[in-house]
């Protein structure tokens, strides 16, 4: 099953997303990713409905209007939007209809950021064609190249593909 990761790190990095899928998980090491965790736990002390899980599905926040997820960094919104999009998905298969809401928290940033998503039908039919994408790279016997982009210094798996 494509989790909510996977579809992020399709849109940032194919590798990043064939390594996960695969079971090689190293953001237990990285810094970035512990910040981030740090983040969600403070947003949990103050709201209700927070981390839910629905089988591989990990949820932010729930509310009556929306599926809320929490990023640290506006650096990537297009791969938070697909994110938000599965787990909508997801949640229509179970009956429940909700909108996406995306609220980016900069803590150099005074006024956070928030994205609204909706699941259309052409979304819906989209994000099937990526989720069988995504299934596809996992499943290959080659790993994908590395990027070589400036992000990749802040990546989790930055040492598995530099070092």
């Amino acid at each position: 099953m494509v989790t909510g990761t996977m579809m992020n790190y399709y849109f940032h990095c194919k590798r990043q997303c064939y390594l996960f899928a695969n079971r090689l998980n190293l953001e237990d090491n990285s810094e970035q990713v512990k910040n981030g965790k740090a983040m969600h736990e403070e947003k949990a002390e103050h709201h209700k409905n927070t981390e839910i899980q629905i089988e591989q599905v990990k949820i932010d926040g729930l509310t009556n209007e929306y599926v809320v997820e929490y990023k640290k960094s506006d650096a990537d919104v297009t791969a938070c939007k697909w994110q938000v999009l599965l787990y909508l998905w997801e949640l229509k298969k179970k009956g429940i209809i909700r909108k996406g809401r995306i609220e980016f928290i900069e803590k150099k940033k005074e006024i956070h950021k928030i994205e609204y998503v909706e699941l259309t039908d052409d979304l819906e039919e989209q994000l099937k064609r990526y989720i069988e994408e995504i299934e596809a790279l996992s499943s290959k016997s080659q790993i994908p190249e590395v990027l070589h982009k400036a992000s990749c210094k802040k990546c989790a798996y930055y040492e598995y593909c530099y070092i």
